[in-house]
């Protein structure tokens, strides 16, 4: 992890491309806050910008990347397609409308956002997926999108995607934070050279991750707040974490983590904690 000094110090992909190590997540930031919010985060200094399209704020991060004044190229731009969306014409067309939104003409990463599961499809889950990341593959192969990947995906939906896939998933976005850690999926994904981004790494709305005495103990023992610790936890398991706040100070407080290391019994004792709240959903039981 030591080579590992900023935010935007780089994870290598498994198509070569880099990626900044801490990106800046806009999940429940409304497009009237988001433009100026991705602005700000821009001047603070993240590079690596995460939305979706169910956000509803696609085009005032758009705006705020614009207003930056950063040249596009400096940038790695992070949307995600919606369920309402699969399969490969909808997908094609829910793609461009996001690039429309967004002002681009191409994208960093594009990821589906949940997989299609049984409960709602039933025998036609694994085929929506399918036809879904062949449409991926081919804006893929059409240089319209640098990097392919998926979000909530767990290993038996990688497993299944893999069988037909001619492109392998680059990242798999997930939710991890204290609490919800992930830890057998994740060593599934980073064994197939999946890399894992964290949404939510701070527990998101409603988790009493950055109040737990735990957390706060270790905060204190080196000086740091519970979210830089949070934030920390993440970067040595070889995580991305996409933090989120709409406030500047924040958002600089939450790049402060390259100046210490959590010891090994503190990232196990980190690793142990219960379920401390959070969205913590079953992939395979949303009806969304």
């Amino acid at each position: 992890m030591l080579e590992l000094t900023n935010i935007n110090s780089t994870f290598n992909l498994n198509n070569e491309v880099k990626i900044p190590c801490v990106g800046y997540g806009t999940f429940r930031t409304p497009a009237d806050v988001a433009e100026q919010a991705v602005k700000e985060a821009i001047e603070t200094g993240y590079r690596h910008i995460d939305t979706a399209a169910v956000y509803g704020n696609e085009e005032a991060v758009g705006k705020g990347i614009k207003d930056s004044g950063i040249k596009r190229e400096d940038l790695f731009v992070t949307s995600k397609l919606w369920n309402t969306n699969r399969g490969y014409e909808q997908t094609k067309k829910a793609f461009q409308e996001t690039l429309d939104r967004l002002q681009m003409d191409y994208l960093d990463l594009y990821l589906i956002h949940w997989p299609a599961n049984e409960k709602q499809f039933g025998d036609d889950a694994a085929k929506i997926n399918a036809e879904t990341w062949r449409a991926m593959e081919d804006l893929y192969n059409e240089g319209k999108i640098r990097v392919i990947g998926v979000s909530n995906f767990m290993p038996h939906h990688i497993a299944e995607l893999i069988k037909t896939a001619k492109v392998a998933p680059a990242v798999d976005q997930i939710e991890v934070h204290p609490g919800w850690p992930h830890t057998e999926e994740i060593k599934y994904l980073q064994a197939h050279n999946i890399l894992v981004e964290a949404w939510a790494p701070l527990g998101g709305q409603g988790a009493k991750v950055l109040t737990n005495p735990t957390m706060i103990q270790i905060a204190d023992k080196y000086q740091k707040t519970p979210a830089q610790v949070c934030l920390r936890w993440i970067l040595q398991q070889g995580i991305l974490p996409l933090p989120k706040s709409v406030h500047k100070e924040r958002m600089i407080s939450n790049q402060n983590i390259f100046d210490f290391e959590l010891t090994d019994e503190d990232m196990r004792k980190i690793n142990l904690l219960p379920n401390l709240g959070g969205q913590c959903a079953d992939p395979d039981e949303v009806d969304f």
